[in-house]
């Protein structure tokens, strides 16, 4: 029975490592280690965890900006600007309002 609750408890500890691991990329150093502070893992595992979710963190990075790089290069902005001007048409409301100076003191400006 207690066999049993150590291969438990070590299957939870797994388990948390790999959520925080798989999370990784969207928590930062600080909430990665407040994670996996309360299972007092030792240092150099710690260091791996860490390490391991930063390099997850920048391939993920890497990977999303070389995808929307290659989304945008397809886009043909004439092409797209022309359908849209095409397809809508444009209407300018405006208001101007005219507005006599004050005249500064001791200045002609406005006086007869």
């Amino acid at each position: 029975m207690a066999n049993d609750d150590e291969s438990r408890g070590s299957f939870d500890l797994f388990k948390k490592v790999i959520s925080a691991g798989v999370g990784a990329a969207f928590m930062t150093e600080e909430t990665i280690r407040s994670y996996l502070s309360e299972l007092k893992l030792p240092k150099d595992v710690l260091g791996t965890v860490l390490q391991g979710a930063q390099k997850s963190k920048d391939e993920l990075m890497d990977r999303v900006g070389n995808e929307i790089i290659k989304i945008v290069q397809k886009i043909d902005f004439v092409k797209e600007a022309s359908r849209f001007v095409e397809e809508h048409k444009f209407r300018i409301i405006a208001e101007v309002d005219v507005v006599k100076k004050e005249s500064a003191p001791g200045s002609n400006v406005g006086q007869k």
